[in-house]
């Protein structure tokens, strides 16, 4: 007899899971923090223990694969908190106006290029933790081409918002890969 499984259980044991254990009241840039950190923990999550298969794709014509994920929020990080709230003149990494989907449609399956995203993405986020730490406040504002002026706190909401949807998309393409389940 086999034993349902929830999907809640299956990555991490939850007496073991240190994610989404931040403050639920206080402080706001803790808590903002915390819940960025912990959907980047996720991603990490979905993408621990494959390889390869990282760069599979979800199903034709798409080229959304877990690698694809990793630079995508790679760039994403780097746009808004080193372009936009620093002013550093730092483009995309793995897109371009040339190449807009650059940073799906080059995660190819190429242990160079996975140690790439890897490197760039953690980088990134450093830089990310570096900046929220060091802000004055969550007032802090940049412009951007798109939003105009947007604040630290705005930020940090979207991009709450941006792993939280990419990491619904990163728990479809795990399960694809070998079936693994689970938050």
């Amino acid at each position: 007899m086999t034993t349902q499984q929830s999907r809640a259980d299956f990555f991490v044991d939850p007496e073991r899971d240190r994610r989404f254990t931040g403050p639920a009241t206080g402080d706001e840039r803790r808590m903002l923090a915390a819940f960025l950190a912990d959907h980047r923990a996720t991603l990490e999550l979905k993408c621990s223990g494959v390889d390869a298969e990282l760069a599979r794709r979800a199903v034709e014509p798409s080229t959304l694969s877990l690698l694809g994920l990793v630079r995508h929020l790679a760039d994403t990080e780097r746009r808004w908190f080193r372009k936009v709230l620093a002013g550093q003149d730092a483009d995309p990494l793995f897109s371009s106006a040339e190449a807009p989907d650059g940073d799906f449609d080059g995660a190819v399956d190429d242990p160079a290029v996975v140690a790439a995203a890897w490197e760039a993405w953690r980088s990134e986020v450093a830089f990310a933790e570096r900046f929220v730490a060091d802000a004055p406040d969550l007032d802090v504002e940049g412009d951007d081409e798109w939003r105009g002026k947007v604040s630290l706190r705005w930020v940090l909401i979207h991009l709450v918002e941006e792993y939280a949807r990419h990491n619904g998309h990163a728990d479809l393409l795990r399960e694809r890969i070998d079936g693994a389940i689970g938050i």
